[in-house]
C-alpha cells in the first residue's frame, strides 16, 4: 500500500530537480559570457588610449608643420626686404666707387702726401664696399635657401592634400549607394570622416551589426585596403542616455568600445588591412556633433590619418 505513492513521488522529484539545473547552466553561461565581454572591453579600451595618444601626436605635429610654414614665410618676407634694401645700400656705394675712382685717377700727378691720405681714404672705402658686398651675397644665398625648403615644404603639402581628396572620391564613389541613408564622407583637418549612423548598423543597445551596415563596412574596407600610408581609427559614439539595467553594458563607454571593435573586426574580415594601421576607440557620449540631436550623436567615425612623417622631416632639415 505505501510503495505506489512513493513510486509516484519519486518522478516528481526528479521533474524539480531537472527545471532546476536549467537556469543554473543559463546563468553559468550569461556570466561566462559578460566575462568575455569585459575582457574584450579592457582590450578595447586599452588600444582606444593609445590611438587617442597617436591622433594627439598626430595634432601636436600638425601644428607644429604648420607653424613651422608661417615661419618661414616669414623669414622670407623678412630676408627678401633686408635684401632689398641691401641691393639699394650696394648701388649706392657702387657709384660713389666709381666716384673715388675718378677722383683718383685726377689726383695722381697732385701732392704725394695728399695723394697717400686719399688712396689710404680710398682703399677703407674699398673693403667697406667689399664687406657690404659679402654680406648682400650671403643674404640672398640664405634667401634662396629658405624658398627652396618653403617651396619643397608646400610641394609636400599640396601632394598629400591631392592624396587625400583622390582617397576621399574613391571613397565617396565605393559607398554612394549609402551616402544620405545615414553615411556621410567628409574631408577636413587633413583627413577624411567617414561617418555612419547607429541606425544603418546597430539595433539599439545592441554591438551587432545588421546586413546592411556590414556591406557598408565591407566595402569602405575593401576601397581602402592597399592605401599603406594611411593610419585607420574607428571611434563609437553614443548619445547620453544611460544604459538600463540587465544590459550586457556597463555604460556607454563599454558600449562606445563594443561597436567601435565590431566595425574593426568587419573590415578586418573584408579586407588585407594590416590589424598594425587599424585601432577601435569608445568616445562614449562626450563627443557630440549636435547637442539637440541624439539621433545623430549615436554614430561610427572611421577617420582615415595620412602619414606626416616626411613633412616633419622636411620642416627639421
Amino acid at each position: 500500500m505505501l510503495r505506489k505513492p512513493f513510486q509516484a513521488v519519486v518522478p516528481a522529484l526528479l521533474s524539480l530537480l531537472i527545471v532546476a539545473c536549467v537556469p543554473a547552466r543559463k546563468y553559468e553561461e550569461m556570466e561566462q559570457r559578460a566575462k568575455a565581454l569585459q575582457q574584450e572591453t579592457e582590450v578595447a579600451n586599452q588600444r582606444a588610449l593609445a590611438a587617442q595618444t597617436a591622433m594627439d601626436d598626430q595634432g601636436v605635429r600638425l601644428a607644429d608643420l604648420t607653424k613651422r610654414v608661417g615661419e618661414l614665410e616669414r623669414d622670407t618676407t623678412v630676408l627678401g626686404t633686408s635684401l632689398r634694401k641691401m641691393t639699394v645700400q650696394y648701388d649706392k656705394i657702387n657709384k660713389l666707387n666709381d666716384e673715388l675712382l675718378n677722383k683718383y685717377n685726377a689726383l695722381l700727378a697732385g701732392n704725394s702726401s695728399e695723394n697717400r691720405k686719399l688712396l689710404s681714404d680710398l682703399e677703407a672705402m674699398r673693403l667697406d664696399l667689399q664687406n657690404k658686398e659679402d654680406s648682400v651675397n650671403a643674404l640672398a644665398k640664405r634667401m634662396s635657401e629658405k624658398q627652396a625648403a618653403l617651396t619643397a615644404l608646400q610641394a609636400e603639402i599640396d601632394a598629400k592634400d591631392a592624396a587625400m581628396k583622390d582617397l576621399k572620391g574613391r571613397v565617396s564613389q565605393a559607398l554612394s549607394g549609402f551616402e544620405g541613408k545615414g553615411l556621410t564622407v567628409e574631408q577636413r583637418n587633413g583627413r577624411i570622416y567617414v561617418s555612419m549612423d547607429n541606425k544603418l548598423l546597430f539595433p539599439s543597445g545592441s554591438a551587432a551589426v545588421d546586413a546592411k551596415g556590414r556591406e557598408a563596412i565591407s566595402k569602405l574596407a575593401k576601397a581602402i585596403e592597399n592605401e599603406k600610408d594611411l593610419s585607420i581609427l574607428v571611434e563609437g559614439h553614443t548619445d547620453t542616455d544611460k544604459i538600463t539595467g540587465g544590459s550586457t553594458y556597463k555604460d556607454n563607454w563599454d558600449l562606445s568600445v563594443a561597436r567601435a571593435t565590431s566595425v574593426v573586426r568587419i573590415m578586418q574580415e573584408s579586407s588585407r588591412i594590416d590589424p598594425v594601421r587599424i585601432t577601435a576607440a569608445g568616445r562614449g557620449e562626450y563627443v557630440p556633433v549636435d547637442p539637440n540631436d541624439k539621433a545623430k550623436n549615436r554614430r561610427i567615425d572611421v577617420v582615415l590619418i595620412p602619414d606626416l612623417k616626411e613633412l616633419y622631416n622636411l620642416v627639421k632639415e
